[in-house]
């Protein structure tokens, strides 16, 4: 039914327009008395073999919703409704944000991807935390980036400010330094300027939660070389990071399927869908023979199949996510893809 009739319908509007329109109406839903334990019901594959014990917490499946959908902390749990494992709410910056002009988002449907130049666009990390303070039943990771107005010599105070307001609220959280649209960010990949980054941010973790080690993870793009994968992942056991997030979306335009004048319509921006999986999989099994299993390897670009799911978790993932798959395949593929995880 989506496939056949909604998403046609939606994708009649400019793609972030369809974004906040479908959003919206599962808010409006899930906010109905009762109608989020239906919807467990019908969307969550009850099966205890699916159950990942990791980062300290009780999984009910592997797979993820990735920041970047539910950026204010605003929807949750009507997305963990619908079959998610685990959402993770961002990028959340120290300040509000507007993001860049729009329009910023583009769909390339030839090549089932998504173009984003969104700029982490927010209302900041100090607006989520009555939101996050709240009970739930969904497991949220709570990423956080970088204020694009902060100069590079402020960005570990930045990020320190939204851990201190957030982490106790966090089931996990996620440093994001891998976003293709925020200028500089991706400089602080560079371990000389990750490993102080890091490090405060463990440290306000620690402060705002002492009777909770926080789990603490950074998320790395696909367009790393790979003795830079090698440096990141030797830095996050020298720090005792509890895990790594790979990857983030590409800013390379290789061997899509659009038409050369529909990827020139998109312009610069992070890529997103099948054509990064190849190379996420192979910065998985990169990272996963670097580090063994001493860190949870979240993996994530371009999974959009059972049989993707299962390759990721067998190449050393603990954990998987997605998000443009979610665009293209609607409600039931968080199910689906779960059970893929079994074989079925």
């Amino acid at each position: 039914m989506y496939r056949a009739l909604i998403r046609p319908l939606l994708y009649l509007l400019p793609a972030e327009t369809a974004h906040h329109l479908a959003f919206g109406l599962l808010r409006a839903v899930a906010a109905i008395p009762g109608m989020k334990k239906l919807l467990r019901r019908a969307f969550h594959r009850r099966d205890a073999s699916l159950r990942v014990h990791a980062l300290g917490l009780d999984f009910p499946n592997p797979v993820g919703l990735a920041a970047g959908f539910d950026k204010d902390a605003i929807g949750y749990e009507a997305l963990g409704a619908l079959g998610f494992g685990f959402v993770e709410v961002g990028t959340l910056t120290g300040r509000p944000q507007p993001g860049n002009p729009r329009p910023r988002l583009f769909r390339l449907p030839e090549d089932r991807a998504l173009v984003n130049r969104m700029g982490f666009n927010n209302r900041g990390s100090a607006d989520a935390v009555s939101r996050l303070e709240q009970p739930r039943e969904t497991i949220v990771g709570v990423n956080i980036g970088k204020t694009k107005q902060v100069p590079e010599h402020e960005a570990i105070a930045d990020y320190v400010a939204s851990a201190k307001r957030l982490g106790a609220h966090a089931d996990y959280v996620v440093v994001n330094v891998s976003s293709p649209n925020t200028p500089g960010l991706r400089d602080l990949q560079a371990t000389e300027k990750l490993r102080p980054l890091l490090s405060a941010v463990r440290e306000a973790l620690n402060e705002v939660s002492p009777g909770r080690s926080v789990p603490l993870l950074v998320k790395i793009a696909p367009d790393l070389a790979d003795e830079d994968v090698d440096a990141v992942a030797n830095l996050a056991l020298e720090l005792g990071l509890d895990g790594i997030i790979a990857t983030n979306t590409t800013v390379q335009r290789e061997s899509l399927q659009s038409s050369p004048a529909a990827v020139e319509r998109c312009g610069e921006g992070g890529l997103s869908g099948p054509p990064i999986h190849s190379r996420s999989l192979e910065v998985l099994r990169r990272l996963k023979e670097r580090v063994g299993d001493r860190l949870t390897l979240i993996s994530v670009g371009g999974i959009d199949t059972a049989e993707q799911v299962r390759e990721r978790l067998a190449a050393g993932a603990t954990l998987v996510q997605i998000y443009t798959a979610f665009v293209y395949e609607g409600p039931f593929v968080a199910k689906r893809l779960a059970a893929g995880a079994l074989g079925d």
